[in-house]
């Protein structure tokens, strides 16, 4: 399935811009902007949502009504029209505009196909311009460590800003009481609670995980329903719930499983350590990679499979993947 430096304003205007996009040309720009929504959604192109997906393509976008209210057979429309999502405060890639949608690169999801990260279309008005994210992204960061945080604009968190995902990195403006303000990209300070945080003064500070951590944090999200192209706590695919996870730890590998499978260190199969990485190939493990999982010792493995299932825990050889078992690669340090 689906999807990286790899190293060990008004509703009405935004659906008529949504659904007239065709009728323009796009026009290529280069910029820099921040994702300015809880988790950006990313379209093959700017005119094909539907009225349901409408949620997912606003500011604020609301994820859990979105996947909430969609059928088996309406998730299953999105394999092949998202690409992939940027979680709020990323930085992206302006490369083209159209009648209010903007295809971006989305840094930090390395792919072959662009250098400057992965792409997809969005609407415009769900990123945001901001000299200040720019001058602070050297600064330290807090990154969320639970599944989702409320972020507030008050310290004692009575009101709520914005629900954001695990992973989600935004720059640490001070720290007060068991609570830390940072900055948002279009929006000013908001107030986030430190247990649902760690702060780093630069990627290199993040320590190196053992597998029981990358492990740990996979298990946060048992139960979460599988979204195509899905990167963050309201919902994962395959690839983007193993390339969050190590992310999240420091630890940055390709964005699509396939690409996944061509990196970090090969294992044989009778070799396997929790923590591996495992990949699943059509024509019985020879053909195209299209899934991976997580090995997590004991013949079982964690993994996002499909649209009509959640994040689980199963049995490598009674899974039903078996015979497309495909190989296996190592990221974590040995």
């Amino acid at each position: 399935m689906k999807k990286g430096h790899w190293t060990s304003t008004v509703l009405i205007a935004f659906i008529g811009a949504a659904f007239t996009a065709g009728s323009a040309s796009a026009s290529e720009v280069n910029e820099t902007a921040y994702t300015d929504v809880s988790a950006m959604t990313m379209w093959t192109e700017p005119d094909i949502l539907r009225e349901i997906d409408l949620p997912s393509a606003s500011n604020p976008a609301s994820l859990n009504e979105w996947t909430a209210s969609m059928s088996v057979d309406e998730k299953l429309w999105l394999v092949g029209n998202l690409e992939s999502q940027a979680l709020f405060g990323s930085k992206v890639h302006v490369l083209e505009k159209k009648n209010g949608w903007v295809k971006v690169a989305a840094e930090g999801q390395e792919t072959p196909r662009n250098e400057l990260g992965y792409p997809g279309w969005v609407p415009e008005e769900q990123i945001a311009e901001s000299n200040r994210m720019e001058k602070l992204e050297n600064e330290p960061f807090a990154i969320i460590t639970s599944p989702t945080a409320e972020l507030t604009y008050d310290k004692k968190g009575r009101k709520d800003y914005k629900n954001l995902s695990y992973n989600t990195r935004l720059p640490v403006v001070k720290e007060q009481q068991g609570e830390v303000l940072v900055a948002t990209p279009s929006d000013g300070n908001k107030w986030i609670d430190a247990s649902n945080i760690e702060i780093y003064d630069s990627e290199e500070d993040i320590p190196a995980p053992e597998a029981e951590d990358i492990i740990a944090d996979g298990k946060q999200f048992l139960g979460l329903p599988y979204l195509w192209a899905g990167m963050s706590g309201f919902g994962f695919d395959c690839s983007g719930f193993t390339h969050t996870i190590f992310a999240a730890n420091g630890i940055e590998i390709p964005r699509d499983s396939s690409v996944q499978a061509e990196h970090g260190l090969p294992v044989a199969k009778e070799d396997l350590e929790p923590g591996d990485l495992l990949f699943f190939a059509y024509d019985n493990g020879e053909g195209r990679v299209h899934h991976v999982s997580m090995y997590i010792g004991g013949g079982d493995m964690i993994h996002s499979p499909n649209s009509r299932s959640t994040v689980e825990i199963v049995n490598l050889e009674d899974s039903g993947y078996a015979d497309e078992y495909a190989g296996a690669r190592r990221y974590l340090e040995e």
